[in-house]
């Protein structure tokens, strides 16, 4: 009740990441998984989603050159909970677990000159799946009928690059691009960036900027950028 204006807010988000990888002579096996949720209030205007994401990936890579060494990978993507508009006078849910899911499966050729960066291109057979969301995450506006699954193939292109500023400070990034090949402006883009500023063993500093696009659900690129303090702790 601050008598010059203002609202109550309260925010919090949990980001969760885990790696596991064999390396023998002949091949290595990665796998990774990030698991993110927040939630946020801000007056009387209701609890809301900040981040909800679930991240899996597996790649095998074969070993057979210095530098480019051929691969197959499969990945998953959904999240937690239901999603909402917020843009009219009430709110209309467009989105919940599984609804879209994403699936991709990839074979081709990775190149890895260093340890700080590593990239890979290979064809690409991509399923978007729903349920009560076919729109516009996977019908096609120009049949006559509701699809509920799509099947893309194409081409993907990932790069990945790890940099320590210092050793408190190891600046991430992960460009992920793929092509349906018919035609330049519907190349799907995600990029994450992640700068991680140890304060104490415990307290970190996190910058996170992310740019997603893809046309299937709209035109306009969108961003998200996360400035937070929190506590974090690695096991290893």
């Amino acid at each position: 009740n601050w008598a010059s204006g203002g609202e109550n807010s309260l925010a919090w988000q949990s980001t969760i990441k885990a790696e596991l990888t064999r390396t023998e002579a002949g091949y290595e096996f990665v796998n990774k998984g990030r698991v993110s949720f927040g939630l946020s209030r801000v007056g009387n205007t209701g609890t809301r989603k900040s981040a909800d994401e679930i991240h899996l990936e597996s790649v095998f890579t074969l070993k057979r050159g210095k530098y480019l060494n051929p691969f197959i990978s499969a990945s998953a993507q959904t999240q937690f909970a239901s999603g909402y508009d917020y843009s009219g006078t009430t709110k209309t849910r467009i989105s919940k677990l599984l609804d879209p899911g994403y699936f991709t499966q990839s074979a081709g050729v990775g190149y890895t000159p260093n340890k700080t960066f590593k990239t890979r291109l290979g064809a690409t057979a991509k399923e978007t799946v729903t349920s009560d969301f076919p729109s516009p995450y996977a019908d096609d506006p120009d049949t006559p009928g509701i699809e509920k699954t799509r099947i893309e193939g194409g081409v993907t292109s990932t790069s990945e690059l790890e940099h320590a500023i210092d050793e408190d400070a190891v600046f991430t990034s992960r460009l992920e691009l793929f092509s349906n090949l018919k035609g330049f402006n519907q190349i799907d883009m995600k990029w994450e960036n992640l700068l991680p500023l140890n304060v104490t063993k415990l307290i970190s500093v996190n910058l996170t900027v992310d740019l997603l696009y893809d046309k299937d659900t709209t035109d306009d690129l969108q961003i998200k950028e996360i400035l937070g303090v929190g506590l974090s702790y690695s096991f290893l």
